[in-house]
């Protein structure tokens, strides 16, 4: 089989497609996290932990940043959280199809004439 021919049957395959875009999706996702820890989640944050003056994040200790690393810290903790309440959601749907129960199977034709002859020896 030739490299060209096999490359293209492992980049068709259901799961490397799922995955690039879960990719996409997923840097799409930490764009918008990243925006509202920024934006919404550590301005207040940063009045009550500055004392309303100055940026927190650049309370250092010798040589050592400590705001920023603690506000790190505090981002992923944010973007985590998020992620954990998606996934978590989305597993909830997947419980809910997963519950709903598949139809007994139709009987095969050996199955049928089985139960007849068994019926009418009954009889």
């Amino acid at each position: 089989m030739g490299f060209v021919k096999e490359f293209k049957e492992f980049a068709i395959k259901g799961n490397v497609m799922d995955l690039a875009v879960g990719v996409v999706i997923g840097a799409a996702f930490g764009k918008i996290v990243t925006a509202l820890v920024a934006d919404i989640v550590m301005p207040p944050i940063s009045v009550i932990l500055s004392k309303g003056g100055g940026d927190w994040r650049a309370l250092t200790w010798h040589t050592i940043k400590i705001g920023d690393f603690a506000g790190t810290i505090l981002d992923f903790i944010i973007v985590a959280t998020a992620i954990f309440l998606v996934v978590k959601g989305i597993n909830a749907l997947k419980k809910e199809e997963a519950a709903a129960p598949a139809p007994a199977p139709e009987p095969t034709t050996t199955e049928k004439l089985l139960t007849e002859i068994r019926d009418s020896l009954k009889k």
